[in-house]
């Protein structure tokens, strides 16, 4: 699941669309403090999944709301209750997120898991002034790798350099490469996996 602020939506650089655009089961929704969407409620409700939000540990107040990580037996099902995880990815500026963390109610009680990013960013269109902060795409495709759904993980990875790559050809202070050679490597990734 994908909440997105307001300003987030219409970003050239928003890298939070790729999630939707590579993974099969995704629910996006604007985020609203005071009117939030009804399915997005119902969905954080529903019996079938475990919901977790995916955000740095430094942001919790409560330790232990904080998960110990996915591994792929794990990610199966929620502790063995036969619930599926449902994922919670911020997508915004780090200011935005952090906001919208810290002012939703219906995220207060949910547990929360935090990736320890082991490189730098590769999200150049936006610099954060951590640099331990990645993009949205970023952190789900640690995530994801981290679940053990490497599938999900190098296409989401592909993606977003081929994003990238396109990205930057747009800005005229990077030298260009019109051969996009992470566009042809996604490419030739999804022949082999279809």
């Amino acid at each position: 699941m994908l909440i997105v602020s307001e300003n987030e939506v219409f970003k050239p650089s928003n890298t939070g669309r790729l999630i939707a655009d590579t993974i099969q089961e995704t629910y996006v929704y604007q985020w609203n403090r005071t009117e939030p969407s009804q399915e997005m409620l119902a969905l954080l409700e529903n019996d079938a999944y475990q919901p977790v939000v995916v955000f740095p540990a430094d942001y919790v107040d409560e330790p232990e709301r904080l998960l110990g990580g996915l591994n792929p037996e794990r990610l199966k099902t929620a502790d063995g209750s036969g619930k599926k995880w449902l994922l919670i990815f911020i997508d915004g500026s780090w200011r935005e997120a952090r906001k919208i963390f810290r002012r939703s109610e219906f995220l207060k009680s949910l547990p929360v898991l935090s990736i320890e990013p082991e490189s730098l960013s590769e999200y150049i269109m936006r610099r954060s002034d951590n640099e331990q902060h990645l993009s949205t795409a970023e952190v789900a495709t640690l995530v994801f790798k981290q679940a053990g759904e490497e599938q999900a993980s190098e296409c989401l990875q592909l993606w977003f350099e081929a994003f990238r790559e396109t990205y930057m050809l747009t800005k005229t202070r990077v030298k260009t490469d019109w051969s996009r050679p992470h566009l042809k490597r996604f490419k030739e990734w999804a022949k082999i996996e279809s």
